[in-house]
């Protein structure tokens, strides 16, 4: 116990900077890559996981959760040159851990280890990754996820259809219309290779090359493929014609025309996006839609269409969705006895917040939306008779935390908030059995009986 309470000690004589003649502060700061959210943030953050959510349970998901951190040898080799930004932790009772790197591995481990054949599901939850933060484009070390897969066998890209439709259901419930959805196939990447020369064996990390070029230049990427992989020059310039190449869906038509349409796995990777279109043109997406043969999606575990969300306006956060199809991950946890063909999709919620915080979104969404004000003094108990009306009826409403706040303050504090209504009470109001509604935005206010109160109120709110 003594050597305890002399360890305890020491770190706080250092925190209190006593350890040494330098007398250097020690500086609180969260983690780089990391950060602290405050109301106001949290706020917009609620709304947007409620929007996502409620995309979610209209297209059937039903949710799980998985433990943060996984076996280090469950999230090994899933995830190509990427693995080498997973978190691993120290030795915990024998188990070698790692901080899961995003949600589809411990979902795929999750459908091996129960068994499961069929599941529609959604999860939102933190992962991490040990990469270079940028944090004005949410690029983050911590950061949520928001997922959407489809688990079981079905006809060819049905399921992968219904991905694209929730995205495209919450971009636009959240009032982001400026994106495009990138769509290609690994399979396409498979027969590319093939057909220009990629020696065996190095498909993968040709494509986590490729997969680079929404940031760096054809020869950026070309330089890495010869010079770091071991590409001849030759090889990388027959990728860069292909690579090069994105547009509408009359794209394939002419792929297949080409050397990519006598290779068998890039037709059959061609076809299946025609397909894919189709359904989406049924669901009135395919407007937003590129076929883009630069899409490569780095992670290992791709098996067929892939896709990725980007905006097409001038901010620039990167991607704010991806995903794709993956069918032998699952049966990879359970040595092929248990396979399950799986597709999903992953919602940036950190890029998606940038860009409504950017647009000066985060005001609207402060959830009190009316304020009791005092007209008078001594109103405390008479505020509070009101306020709880307020809560009864599920109204998020609150007042002044002083028995006698100054009126103007009071407004300043509601044009601050964004909050949208004030009921108003003083002597004049209590005699006459009224309050007084003020509408913010529209510089209106109202008389209205008290019993009257909570419907009327109710009614403006849901004008808004």
């Amino acid at each position: 116990m003594d050597a305890e309470v002399s360890k305890l000690l020491q770190v706080k004589a250092r925190l209190n900077n006593n350890e040494d003649n330098t007398k250097s502060k020690f500086i609180l700061k969260t983690p780089k890559g990391m950060q602290d959210y405050g109301p106001q943030q949290t706020s917009v953050r609620e709304v947007v996981f409620e929007t996502i959510t409620k995309c979610f349970k209209r297209h059937g998901g039903q949710s799980i959760d998985t433990p943060v951190c996984e076996l280090k040898e469950t999230l090994t080799g899933k995830y190509g040159e990427d693995s080498k930004l997973i978190y691993d932790l120290a030795d915990q009772g024998g188990e070698i851990l790692s901080l899961r790197y995003d949600l589809t591995v411990p979902f795929a481990r999750y459908l091996a280890q129960n068994k499961v054949g069929n599941l529609k599901r959604y999860q939102i939850g933190k992962v991490y990754r040990r990469d270079n933060p940028v944090m004005t484009k949410g690029r983050y070390r911590e950061f949520y996820q928001c997922d959407f897969d489809i688990a079981g066998p079905g006809h060819p890209l049905i399921a992968d259809s219904e991905c694209l439709r929730v995205v495209y259901e919450i971009l636009h419930s959240l009032d982001i219309k400026c994106f495009e959805i990138k769509v290609n196939s690994r399979k396409i990447l498979e027969g590319l290779a093939s057909v220009c020369g990629v020696p065996d064996g190095k498909f993968k990390l040709i494509c986590s090359s490729i997969d680079k070029l929404d940031k760096l230049s054809w020869e950026e990427v070309k330089r890495e493929m010869c010079t770091e992989k071991g590409l001849e020059e030759s090889v990388a310039n027959k990728i860069g014609e292909f690579v090069k190449l994105s547009g509408d869906i009359s794209l394939a038509d002419k792929l297949l025309a080409s050397d990519l349409g006598t290779n068998e796995a890039a037709k059959q990777g061609i076809e299946e996006v025609k397909l894919l279109f189709k359904y989406c043109a049924a669901m009135g997406i395919d407007k937003v839609m590129k076929f883009d043969l630069s899409l490569a999606r780095g992670l290992d575990y791709y098996t067929g269409v892939i896709f990725e969300t980007i905006l097409s306006g001038e901010q620039e956060v990167g991607s704010i969705a991806a995903g794709g199809r993956y069918d032998d991950l699952v049966a990879l946890f359970s040595d092929k006895k248990h396979s399950v063909p799986c597709v999903g999709v992953s919602i940036g919620i950190e890029r998606i917040f940038t860009i409504m915080e950017r647009n000066e979104a985060a005001r609207k969404f402060y959830p009190t939306k009316c304020f009791v004000m005092s007209a008078g003094k001594d109103m405390t108990v008479e505020r509070f008779k009101i306020l709880t009306e307020l809560w009864n009826a599920d109204i998020p409403s609150e007042h002044s935390l002083k028995s006698n706040p100054k009126p103007l303050t009071q407004y300043q504090f509601c044009e601050e908030k964004g909050i949208p209504f004030i009921i108003t009470i003083g002597g004049d109001e209590l005699s006459k059995g009224i309050v007084k509604i003020r509408d913010i935005r529209k510089r209106v206010d109202v008389e209205v009986k008290r019993v009257e109160m909570v419907q009327h109120l109710k009614k403006l709110i849901d004008e808004m």
